[in-house]
């Protein structure tokens, strides 16, 4: 099934419509979330004899960008269920099989959620403050506190990991939603809202010893499950960011074919509007050839070596800071109107702010790029 086939002109403007309402309300996107369940979106990389949609990594990629440009929060929502399973995705094609569960549980209907942030921890996936104790049936108990859990209301398995404080090793595993696993229901921000992404608070979450997958070393180690998850991640979080930017082109060319200048001729002759438009096409010229670059080799297994991680932060980077810029381009184009409440440019222009926030920042990911040209810095 294609893209278009799945997420049709009709059903992304049924999800523009309901957007407003969903941040107004600051409540879940539920009716969209329901829909996308209904079409099997869910199980996108589920081949299709075991009922999913049977996508390849690109085309989901491609299809968290189509849905975006209609309701980030949503595409956002959805995107963290997407990352596990194209972590699951990317792991089985090249040969490890730890994540299957994850495939079989998502073609069973249950819903993934991401419990990897940290308050405080900069580290993201290399240490944790969350404590795992393991049991001599090794089951793993976790307690600590996770934030920016999207699809809070709706998710039935959590990814989360944290140290064990005997071994020292990170333990990374699955929890069920119920006991030992609490959303706070804090989720009250600037944008994104419909996503939900609550702090999640474990105490004693219990994972089944079957469902403890992976122990490593605190630091950068070249586990392929630490690639697996920044692969899924970053490329699917930037997809949200390539919607917005394709999204704020689209704003912006409507309104200049719509505007007219107080003496007749339209924004579309104006040349300082043309240009502004044009600036902001060419950049989401340049993104898109980026984002299937990446989500392409993905998929085709290219072998990059050490620069795969530079090609995952600059995709992720350049998404946010074009989806940014975009957005700024659009809301010059589209007059004082775009300023009021509930407006679709309003909106935008909050939900694009989330780019800032998503790990690798823009620090981070420029010393990833700096290190593999010219080494790390001295200790």
């Amino acid at each position: 099934m294609s893209i278009e086939s799945v997420l049709t002109n009709e059903l992304l403007e049924r999800f523009r419509g309901r957007a407003a309402g969903y941040d107004e309300a600051n409540a879940f996107a539920i009716e969209d979330f329901n829909e996308l369940v209904e079409l099997g979106y869910l199980k996108a990389l589920v081949p299709a004899d075991r009922g999913g949609l049977g996508w390849s990594f690109d085309t989901l990629a491609l299809a968290q960008r189509r849905l975006a440009t209609a309701a980030p929060g949503t595409a956002l929502a959805i995107n963290m269920h997407q990352v596990w399973a194209g972590v699951a995705y990317l792991l089985k094609a090249r040969g490890d099989r730890r994540l299957d569960m994850v495939a079989d549980w998502i073609a069973e209907g249950e819903v993934m959620a991401f419990g990897i942030s940290e308050p405080g921890n900069d580290a993201v996936l290399f240490d944790s403050k969350t404590s795992a104790a393991t049991a001599a049936d090794g089951s793993v108990a976790f307690t600590g506190v996770k934030i920016f859990t999207s699809l809070s209301p709706a998710f039935t398995r959590l990814g989360v990991f944290g140290k064990d404080q005997d071994s020292g090793e990170l333990v990374h595993g699955f929890v069920a939603r119920g006991e030992g696993v609490q959303s706070m229901d804090d989720w009250n921000t600037l944008g994104m809202r419909a996503s939900q992404s609550h702090t999640t608070k474990l105490e004693d979450a219990v994972a089944p010893s079957d469902w403890v997958h992976s122990r490593l070393p605190v630091g950068p180690n070249a586990d392929p499950l630490i690639f697996g998850i920044f692969a899924s991640f970053l490329t699917l979080t930037a997809s949200v960011y390539v919607g917005i930017a394709d999204r704020a082109v689209t704003l912006a060319q409507e309104a200049l074919n719509d505007r007219v200048h107080q003496d007749g001729t339209k924004y579309s002759q104006d040349v300082r509007a043309r240009g502004l438009l044009a600036e902001a096409a060419m950049r989401l010229l340049s993104l898109d050839a980026l984002q299937r670059s990446v989500a392409g080799d993905l998929e085709a297994q290219a072998d990059h070596q050490g620069a795969w991680f530079p090609k995952l932060v600059t995709l992720r980077t350049i998404a946010g800071d074009t989806a940014r810029e975009n957005v700024q381009v659009a809301g010059q184009l589209l007059g004082g109107g775009g300023y009021f409440r509930g407006s679709e440019f309003e909106r935008l222009y909050r939900d694009v702010q989330a780019s800032w926030y998503h790990p690798s920042n823009a620090a981070s990911a420029a010393n990833t790029v700096a290190s593999w040209l010219v080494g790390p810095l001295d200790s």
